[in-house]
């Protein structure tokens, strides 16, 4: 008898009522419920047929804002680090995670994550490619969740096989990756495990890693410099490599499923040498030295000089809306931005993203 195989109904014809075949019939039914129930292989995610739509809010350890509670769903805190002996982590700011961990007191809904990485945080590929260091840096995945009361674990390795962030690299990262997210599964059992990852494809075996993980944090954004958009929706003739849509539909072709695709925003912008002002958005000050323009193609703002030349890309919250309409409308996980402290003293943005996606 297979739990996955088709119920078998034992034909009583015309003889007498048979109780022994009804108490085998019960008993094969019983037990096939139960295996179901249990029939998610050790150390592999259970899928729920309903998933919650989740907004994944980073916040960093080098600000002291506290971020709004009741406009996200998870917290990443940014960030925490690969040890020097490759073996364990080592965590930014401690008092402060345990300052956004204590938010849960009066928000028990809100899941708080350590984000381990970062752009230029390296020494992932030396660890992940040693089974003894692997193994200790799964168990210590599970020693800080256990120690600062966390939901999980994000991995943010900037990226597998690639060295642009002065990190080192192998050809076997992407199948170390997959093996480090097997063992933090293994580790942390059924603690929330979730990676960033690039808009490109290039560096993760997302077939091979999808049982492990809960969702990604897609980070479609930085695709490009001005006088291109960085985060384009739709593409224009002013993107460049990548937009946000065509990133999604490049993951969803190498396997990833909707449920666990989150699409990242960002809240700052992203500027040109020439540009003078501050890139967050609670910080942008728009005066006479540049004109906002929409590219109504691409779906998001940007600012021009006098001579008409982009000077910063950005997002302002007619782009974040149509964004997060997006999310709805292809059936994705989520949102997820970068980062908290950049947006206004308002939370616009992030009170944007939550009134739409749970409106």
């Amino acid at each position: 008898f297979s739990c996955k195989s088709r119920l078998c109904f034992i034909p009583l014809h015309r003889k007498p009522f048979n109780f022994n075949i009804m108490k085998h019939l019960l008993i094969l039914l019983l037990a096939g419920t139960w295996l179901v129930s249990c029939g998610t292989k050790q150390g592999q995610v259970s899928e729920s047929p309903i998933q919650q739509k989740v907004v994944v809010g980073y916040i960093t350890s080098w600000s002291d804002r506290i971020p709004d509670p009741e406009i996200v769903t998870h917290l990443n805190y940014a960030f925490g680090h690969v040890s020097e002996n490759y073996d364990s982590i080592r965590i930014d700011n401690t008092e402060r995670l345990r300052a956004i961990v204590a938010l849960k007191d009066n928000h028990p809904q809100l899941k708080v994550m350590l984000s381990i990485g970062g752009w230029g945080s390296g020494r992932f590929s030396e660890m992940a490619s040693d089974e003894r260091n692997r193994l200790s840096f799964a168990q210590t995945c599970r020693k800080v969740i256990d120690n600062y009361g966390l939901d999980g674990i994000d991995i943010d390795w900037e990226y597998p096989t690639c060295s642009d962030a002065g990190i080192s690299s192998s050809v076997d990262d992407t199948d170390n990756f997959t093996l480090l997210m097997r063992d933090i599964r293994q580790a942390i059992g059924q603690r929330l495990l979730t990676f960033a990852d690039y808009a490109d494809t290039s560096y993760v075996d997302y077939r091979s890693v999808m049982p492990y993980i809960d969702f990604i944090n897609l980070m479609t954004y930085d695709m490009a410099d001005p006088p291109y958009h960085h985060s384009a929706l739709y593409r224009s003739e002013i993107t460049s490599k990548l937009c946000s849509s065509e990133a999604i539909d490049r993951h969803i072709e190498a396997g990833v499923p909707l449920s666990k695709l989150v699409m990242g925003m960002p809240f700052y912008g992203r500027p040109s040498k020439d540009y003078k002002g501050n890139r967050p958005y609670g910080k942008m000050i728009h005066d006479n030295l540049y004109e906002e323009r929409w590219d109504s193609i691409a779906q998001v703002p940007y600012l021009v000089d006098e001579s008409g030349k982009m000077v910063l890309a950005y997002e302002n919250v007619l782009s974040i809306r149509l964004k997060c309409e997006y999310i709805i409308e292809k059936g994705l996980r989520g949102a997820m931005y970068w980062d908290c402290d950049n947006d206004d003293d308002s939370f616009t943005l992030g009170r944007t993203v939550w009134a739409t996606l749970f409106k």
